[in-house]
């Protein structure tokens, strides 16, 4: 059955994440598996720098079509036949942007990963012009979204053939373009985005990136069995790391109250997301150090923990609004974010760090809790 593309009420009740949105989010699963282990190979074989980039690239090309669905999905999801098609479609280049993620890792080949964004973002094309369609009072909204991101396909393509000299600063320059898409469609006539939607869709996200930090957990204790060497320890500070992180970005509430909140806060996820996935393969890295199966330096090894958890807890840190806020929770997740840095160079660094993220959570929650109940 066909229906109308309507605009949804910003303020719907028992506004929840739908049966296809979570199978949109399970394809995610399986490419941040292959770009996460694909960033612990090139850690462990000692092409940090080389895998960092290339990972940096395919994390991107996997979240911004994420966040543009989950975004359109808010404002005019109705589930019918057409929309179904539309984002199983997508859900079909997200697949093939899985499938060519080792290609880009191992001879920097990006043919398949641009042609599975491609895909996804046509299909996203599609759903704007429906949208278009169906909704007069947000025409224009819908035509500069669907005008911003095929003009940018097209870009992507062309991309694919440029000098390798300038192919890095060209794809930063395509990044940032895709990122003003939004913010420039969204003046004409802003979506009736859900903020509660919005802000349990990241929640579920992170939750799926979080996985990948599980698995190395699972991984030590694996090896550990299957080799006799006692991970155990390892293993266990994994799941502490694991434990506070979630902890930490679930201890407070979204704060999406108007526009510009909605985009600073969506677009900071980038780097929430990405420094979890990051966080993921770096502690896979450290079981194979403790293997010694590693032939990147510890110091190395140690950093694809600690900066990631770093760069979490500052992102963390300005999305709940800490920098506007008095006393100790104005300075308790920077303060963490320089003593997890500084463990990188200190004699047991994945320990420490476990010890400092579950201090952080500990206090976070006295912090947020205390204020709760001085708010009430």
């Amino acid at each position: 059955m066909i229906k109308k593309l309507l605009a949804r009420d910003t303020a719907e009740a028992h506004r929840v994440a739908t049966p296809l949105e979570l199978l949109f989010d399970l394809s995610f699963v399986v490419a941040v598996a292959q770009a996460a282990a694909s960033l612990h190979h090139a850690v462990s074989e000692n092409h940090a720098g080389a895998g960092l980039l290339a990972f940096c690239m395919a994390f991107f090309a996997l979240w911004l079509p994420w966040l543009n669905f989950t975004w359109f999905s808010s404002a005019f999801d109705n589930d019918d036949t057409l929309y179904r098609i539309i984002t199983m479609v997508q859900i079909a280049g997200v697949l093939v942007i899985a499938a060519g993620i080792p290609a880009v890792f191992e001879h920097q080949d990006y043919r398949i990963v641009v042609g599975g964004y491609v895909v996804i973002r046509l299909a996203m094309v599609t759903h704007w012009l429906r949208a278009a369609r169906d909704n007069p009072s947000h025409k224009a909204c819908a035509h500069r979204y669907a005008a911003g991101i095929a003009v940018m396909q097209v870009l992507w393509v062309l991309w694919l053939f440029a000098p390798p000299s300038l192919a890095l600063g060209l794809w930063v320059l395509g990044m940032l373009a895709e990122l003003l898409v939004p913010a420039w469609a969204e003046k004409a006539s802003a979506t009736t985005w859900h903020p509660h939607h919005i802000a349990e869709r990241h929640g579920l996200f992170t939750l799926i990136v979080l996985g990948e930090s599980i698995l190395a957990a699972t991984l030590a204790f694996q090896k550990g069995f299957d080799t006799g060497v006692n991970l155990i320890s390892l293993a266990a500070a994994s799941l502490v790391i694991v434990f506070s992180v979630w902890w930490i970005y679930f201890e407070a509430p979204s704060h999406l109250h108007n526009l510009k909140k909605a985009f600073l806060w969506g677009y900071a996820h980038l780097f929430i997301l990405g420094s979890i996935a990051a966080l993921g393969a770096g502690l896979a890295a450290s079981v194979d150090y403790d293997l010694h199966l590693s032939h990147a330096p510890g110091t190395t090894v140690a950093a694809f923990t600690t900066v990631p958890l770093a760069v979490f807890f500052l992102c963390v840190w300005y999305v709940q609004d800490c920098p506007g806020q008095a006393g100790v929770r104005k300075y308790l997740l920077p303060i963490g974010s320089v003593a997890v840095l500084a463990a990188t160079f200190g004699p047991a660094p994945i320990h420490v760090t476990a010890g400092i993220a579950l201090v952080l959570a500990i206090a976070t929650r006295l912090v947020l809790g205390q204020a709760q109940r001085v708010e009430v």
